[in-house]
């Protein structure tokens, strides 16, 4: 089955759900026997540590199939296999309650699906129910195709969502599902606001452009102009490096996860930070212009610029220069996580004992911390077309690549992602806070767009591109818009093992080049692995893209005009480029006891005002921080460690005495921590 299984990743690639080798074991030798799946038939079961249940459903080449489990008094885990028994799905996460399962098939014949209890607690167990609701060909209509794709969040047991399509100011498809409030059975609906994370990047570029159109700034001015308590950096960054994602400043909300706070968990920011974070920066990561590395921080300062030319708080500023003068009124910029949103949805997150409310993240504004509906974001959308607010000007510079200092496009505009579906120029923008879910798309050559939006944290905004393909397949290059329908029709079976052994070897994210992504093949089974993380499969979806079974990722691989493998793209919340490293860079380091010795200690970063400490434990070097988890830390390069989404590199004096490190993460690099003696 091409399933939408899995949990939505924590970092780039997240961790699986995985079975111990003890419930493979078990797997591998329980009975035969299983149970038939039938359309509206429920079937109860006990599970205990080490059981294994089946079930089998007999599918077309291209079916669709809906199913969910009842978790009564067990925390279920499933894997779904192919006729072939290759897994091709796996879901899991929500401990209690209804958690719903569907997808397509790949190819006919008999898949089966095999429940187990997730964990490793030999004392776990206990009653679950199982339901098949739907089994159908995969819709050819593109509404049914869109509620096929949403029915796993609909009912009423369920976080939900909603979806819009419009072209040339009319809606072609507006429909909800599931629940926008769970403690009061409050209804995803059609005015229901919704946390649409970094969508809102676009309104922060465009309140730039609005200021910059009333002379009251330039995007080439130096930032220091309109906030001088900033510090003076090597290279001056222009206000347009901000909403472009060049500025070299650090990621402030992965540089906070290194001190310690727990953003999942509702930890507090306060947007005065932003600029005593930036003042705390002893250099830039690379010069203005120079690099394309998604900043979150330069966001956060694009509004304090619009309120420093404005005089008025930026959500006052959105309010009376944007979304009045253009009706939407229901939006609004939520100015910090105590201000209430009337008619909102709450995020949530599936945990053991059922969905948690986990909320939005502190500090948002510029970056994030927009609230809308799916009616108002189509009005915005025609506002690009038919500019009542700013220009046509301003919207064409928005929606162009910019040009890094090299010569390189981005993809990437003024605060929009700038590329190509179909043979239609596409822009667009994801968003994800904590748990809300958002996908804007807009084809400014046809007049048309859609948005998806959910408060379910498992949801994956991607499938925005799956329905513009259906919606508006007319318009598309025949062969382009049926891509993604026709990718499920590659047969992985067909696969060349040994074709795969060129893309074999590690692969460098340009945006954080100490995240490495490994490539292994075992036999005809072939592995991605990134730095500090889990092993996770892969399968073939053609000959040269690949999709992780346990994540919503996928990986293009990318060949130079040779022929040669020389890096890839891996879709995840974006599309990010990672180099190929040459051979001799791969070879791997093997520390001794007596290396491992070297970096045993305590250490404290002046930046970040924290403490980080190495012990030496059963011969791995092992990482504690006060409100981190213990983390074993894999070696890499010579005194370079990786582990827990993080990056390790550790600094010697002339005499090789390790006095430092260097610590990254994705977006946040090169870190220093000095020796505490």
């Amino acid at each position: 089955m091409n399933t939408r299984f899995g949990r939505r990743p924590r970092h780039p690639f997240g961790s699986a759900v995985c079975a111990g080798l003890f419930a493979l074991l078990a797997a591998a030798q329980i009975a035969a026997q299983s149970s038939e799946l039938e359309v509206g038939r429920t079937l109860p079961g006990t599970l205990a540590a080490g059981d294994t249940a089946r079930y089998t459903i007999e599918t077309g080449e291209n079916d669709f199939v809906l199913g969910e489990v009842n978790q009564i008094s067990v925390d279920v885990t499933a894997r779904v296999l192919d006729p072939e028994g290759t897994q091709v799905g796996r879901f899991g996460g929500l401990g209690r309650g209804v958690e719903r399962f569907g997808g397509r098939t790949s190819g006919a014949g008999v898949h089966t699906l095999e429940l187990f209890v997730a964990g490793d607690d030999d004392e776990a167990g206990g009653r679950y129910e199982i339901t098949l609701l739907r089994h159908e060909p995969v819709a050819t209509d593109p509404e049914e195709l869109a509620d096929q794709i949403m029915s796993r969040f609909d009912g009423p047991d369920s976080p939900g969502g909603a979806v819009r399509v419009w072209r040339d100011g009319r809606t072609l498809f507006s429909k909800t599902y599931g629940m926008a409030n769970l403690a009061y059975d409050l209804p995803f609906e059609e005015d229901t606001r919704t946390n649409i994370g970094s969508t809102s990047k676009q309104f922060t570029a465009f309140a730039i452009m609005l200021q910059a159109e009333r002379g009251l700034l330039s995007l080439d001015d130096d930032i220091r102009k309109h906030v001088p308590e900033l510090p003076e950096f090597e290279h001056a960054i222009q206000v347009k490096h901000l909403i472009t994602h060049t500025s070299g400043l650090r990621e402030f909300l992965n540089l906070l996860r290194m001190t310690g706070r727990r953003l999942d968990h509702g930890d507090w920011i306060d947007r005065s930070e932003l600029i005593d974070i930036v003042q705390r920066q002893p250099a830039l990561q690379n010069a203005p212009g120079a690099e394309w590395n998604y900043n979150n921080t330069a966001f956060g300062l694009a509004a304090v610029i619009v309120e420093r030319t404005s005089g008025q708080d930026f959500h006052v500023f959105m309010e009376e220069n944007v979304f009045g003068p253009l009706g939407m009124t229901g939006t609004m910029v939520r100015p910090s996580t105590r201000h209430i949103v009337p008619n909102m949805s709450e995020g949530y997150t599936p945990g053991p004992d059922g969905y948690r409310q986990i909320g939005d993240l502190g500090g948002a504004v510029g970056a994030g911390a927009i609230y809308s509906t799916i009616g108002d974001l189509q009005t915005w959308a025609e506002n690009y077309a038919n500019p009542r607010v700013g220009t046509p000007d301003s919207i064409d510079e928005m929606t162009t690549s910019f040009v890094l200092n090299d010569g390189e496009e981005t993809g990437y505009g003024y605060g929009l992602s700038v590329g190509e579906q179909g043979g239609l120029k596409r822009v667009s923008h994801g968003g994800a806070d904590v748990a809300h879910r958002s996908m804007f798309v807009y084809f400014p050559e046809i007049n048309a767009g859609l948005t998806t939006q959910s408060n379910h944290a498992q949801f994956n905004s991607g499938v925005a591109y799956e329905l513009a393909a259906a919606f508006f397949k007319d318009a598309m290059e025949e062969e382009e818009a049926d891509a993604v329908a026709a990718a499920g029709d590659f047969d992985p079976a067909s696969y060349d093992p040994e074709a795969f052994d060129e893309f074999v070897g590690r692969y460098s994210l340009d945006a954080a080049p100490n995240f490495i992504l490994t490539f292994t093949r075992e036999d005809d089974t072939f592995y991605t692995q990134a730095t500090g993380q889990q092993r996770l499969e892969i399968v073939p979806t053609s000959d040269s893209t690949f999709r992780l079974l346990a994540v919503e990722a996928s990986v293009t691989f990318l060949r130079d005009p040779e022929g040669d493998v020389e890096g890839l793209t891996l879709h995840q919340n974006g599309d990010n480029h990672a180099t190929r490293l040459e051979d001799d860079e791969a070879g791997a380091w093997e520390p001794t006891a007596e290396d491992l010795a070297d970096f045993a200690g305590r250490f404290f970063s002046e930046e970040l005002e924290t403490f980080y400490t190495f012990t030496v434990e059963d011969g791995t070097l092992v990482l504690h921080q006060r409100r981190l988890d213990r983390t074993e830390l894999e070696p890499g390069e010579e005194d370079r460690f990786s582990g827990g989404g993080l990056s390790v590199a550790f600094e010697r004096d002339r005499n090789r005495q390790v006095i430092g490190f260097y610590l990254s993460n994705v977006r946040t690099r090169d870190v220093r921590f000095g020796r505490v003696r």
